[in-house]
C-alpha cells in the first residue's frame, strides 16, 4: 500500500510537471534554440553531454526538459517555497506543504536548499527511466528522512500522514485518524526483518521485490513522456 501511494503520488508530480508546462513534446526547431539557452541560463546546468551520461534521456529529450523547465523557472532553480506553492496548487481541499517539502528533499540531492536542473533530470531519470532497483532505492531515501540509512517508524509516519493531509479530509470512503498508523505497522510488519524496529535498505530491496503489487506500482513511470 505505501509504495503504491508512493507510486500514485509522483505520477501526479508528473502530472503538475506536464501542467505547468515542464514535460511538453519537442519540435525539431526548437533544437538548436534550446542547447543555445543552456549555455546562458543564469545557473548553468551541465553540458548536455554529460547529462545524456548521467541520465537515461537523450540529447531532444534533454533539451525539451530544460526550455520546459526555464520556462517555469527563469533563474534555472526552485526554492522550496515555489516547489510547495507549485505542487499545492494540485491539492486545493488538502494541504500538500509537508510531502512537498519531503519531496523537494528527495530531489535536492547536494542538500543545498534549491533544486536545479540537474537535481531536476537525474531524478527523473531514475523515476521514468530506471531499474527497479533504482526507484527503490530513490523511494527508501524519500522515506528515510534524515538520510541514516534507516527507516523508522516515526518517519514513515511523517510520510503517510503528510499524504494523508495532501488528499484532504473531503476524501471518499471518510479516512480514520488513526488509518496513517496502521499503514505504518503494517509496513513494519513486511519490511522489518528482523524486528530490530527500523528498515534497512537492504530488508526494504529485498521485500519489496518479492512484492506482486510494489513492483507493479514500480512500472506506472514508465512511457511518462
Amino acid at each position: 500500500m505505501e509504495l503504491c501511494a508512493m507510486a500514485v503520488v509522483v505520477l501526479l508530480f508528473i502530472a503538475v510537471l506536464k501542467q505547468f508546462g515542464i514535460l511538453e513534446p519537442m519540435s525539431m526547431e526548437d533544437s538548436s534554440d534550446s542547447e543555445l539557452e543552456l549555455s546562458t541560463v543564469r545557473h548553468q546546468p551541465e553540458g548536455l553531454d554529460q547529462l545524456q551520461a548521467q541520465t537515461k534521456f537523450t540529447k531532444k529529450e534533454l533539451q525539451s526538459l530544460y526550455r520546459g523547465f526555464k520556462n517555469e523557472c527563469p533563474t534555472g532553480l526552485v526554492d522550496e517555497d515555489t516547489f510547495k506553492l507549485i505542487y499545492s496548487q494540485f491539492f486545493p481541499q488538502g494541504d500538500a506543504t509537508t510531502y512537498a517539502h519531503f519531496l523537494f528533499n528527495a530531489f535536492d540531492a547536494d542538500g543545498n536548499g534549491a533544486i536545479h536542473f540537474e537535481d531536476f533530470v537525474v531524478g527523473l531519470s531514475i523515476l521514468l527511466r530506471g531499474t527497479v532497483h533504482e526507484k527503490l532505492k530513490w523511494a527508501f531515501n524519500l522515506y528515510d528522512i534524515n538520510k541514516d540509512g534507516y527507516i523508522t517508524k516515526e518517519e514513515m509516519l511523517a510520510i503517510m500522514k503528510s499524504i494523508y493531509d495532501m488528499m484532504g479530509r473531503h476524501t471518499y470512503p471518510i479516512l480514520r485518524e488513526d488509518a496513517p498508523l496502521e499503514h505504518v505497522e503494517r509496513f513494519f510488519q513486511k519490511m522489518d526483518r528482523n524486528q530490530d524496529g527500523v528498515v534497512t535498505i537492504d530488508e526494504f530491496l529485498e521485500t519489496c521485490q518479492k512484492d506482486e503489487n510494489i513492483m507493479s506500482s514500480m512500472q506506472l513511470f514508465e512511457n511518462v513522456i
